[in-house]
């Protein structure tokens, strides 16, 4: 990599891109140090929340806060739009969870390329949900990989990586917090190397790669006849968002499932039954042992413990009840 010409103190014209939480988290880092951000990308505004009123994305939110002009072009393949990039001059471009697809023309435009804050440890999971599919696969190790973008989806060259340990009782929520507080660093230390002309680039082997798709509503309508392990760690997976579910069959009414345990057992009920109904929790028959529901959500509510939701509706559930089974 070309070392900078600017003294060290200067730091890097940065232009960031991104749109969520965990892309708003990485450009504060970035305001805090000794960097300059220039120019933020992020998505266009969408709707949100009941009135669907046009609202900005936490990256563009902070951009604003902190007086820095923002881009939102629809899609970067126009020459416009690069056009309107490289009248920048940004020495790099850091992009986080951004959501749009960078041509080439893009990615060779600043001086030192771009790069990207990927939350992984490539080459697995590559794609649009990493944090998800991790503990939906059971992995126990994850972590952030810095990289130098290239034209394919998270192939490029690995500059820093850092990993954590996945626990047993890790959510989508709480990873996505341990990946936050390890990511930052590692972005900063990549664009040291970077700008001192120090950084190693190491290649992804291809043969080791899986794929993250990016998460669907429909897909968290639990499956009983699945394992009650993978039911339980696609519950662990998918909370926050979107938030495993399930119906009472004949109705459209999801309950949402906000935590669960396993419970091995040799049962000869359907999966899909209600095998027991309790203040611990209502466990369910699965294709392998069952599955103890211990916090819940019923449309319009809050979530709450079962304990709970049985002093209030104390008929929802009973023995034998069958639960929606996927078609």
């Amino acid at each position: 990599m070309p070392s900078s010409s600017r003294p060290a103190a200067e730091g890097l014209r940065i232009v960031f891109a991104g749109t969520p939480d965990f892309a708003a988290h990485h450009l504060q880092t970035l305001l805090d140090s000794r960097h300059q951000v220039i120019a933020v990308y992020s998505q266009p505004d969408r709707p949100a929340g009941r009135g669907k009123k046009l609202t900005a994305s936490p990256v563009k939110a902070l951009a604003l806060t902190h007086n820095i002009p923002v881009y939102q072009p629809l899609s970067l393949k126009e020459l416009a739009a690069q056009q309107e990039l490289a009248a920048l001059q940004a020495d790099i471009m850091v992009v986080v969870a951004y959501g749009l697809l960078l041509p080439k023309a893009v990615l060779d435009t600043p001086r030192l390329g771009c790069i990207n804050v990927h939350a992984s440890i490539l080459p697995r999971w590559r794609g649009a949900a990493p944090i998800q599919r991790a503990l939906e696969a059971g992995d126990t190790i994850t972590g952030v990989t810095i990289m130098q973008m290239d034209v394919g989806l998270d192939t490029g060259d690995m500059l820093v990586k850092a990993e954590c340990a996945i626990l047993p009782d890790d959510t989508g929520g709480s990873l996505h917090d341990k990946l936050l507080t390890i990511g930052a660093p590692a972005l900063l230390e990549a664009l040291d190397q970077l700008q001192h002309g120090l950084a190693k680039p190491e290649s992804q082997d291809d043969r080791q790669s899986c794929y993250a798709p990016k998460l669907h509503k429909d897909e968290a309508l639990l499956d009983w006849r699945q394992p009650a392990v993978i039911l339980e760690r696609k519950i662990r997976a998918f909370n926050p968002f979107p938030v495993a579910f399930t119906q009472k069959a004949g109705s459209e009414d999801r309950i949402r499932i906000w935590s669960s345990r396993v419970v091995p057992n040799n049962t000869d009920k359907a999966p899909g039954t209600v095998m027991e109904v309790s203040s611990t929790g209502i466990r369910v028959s699965c294709g392998q042992d069952s599955l103890l529901l211990e916090q819940v959500q019923l449309p319009g509510k809050k979530p709450m413990g079962v304990d709970e939701l049985l002093r209030g509706h104390p008929y929802l559930f009973s023995l034998g009840d069958p639960l929606e089974l996927p078609a």
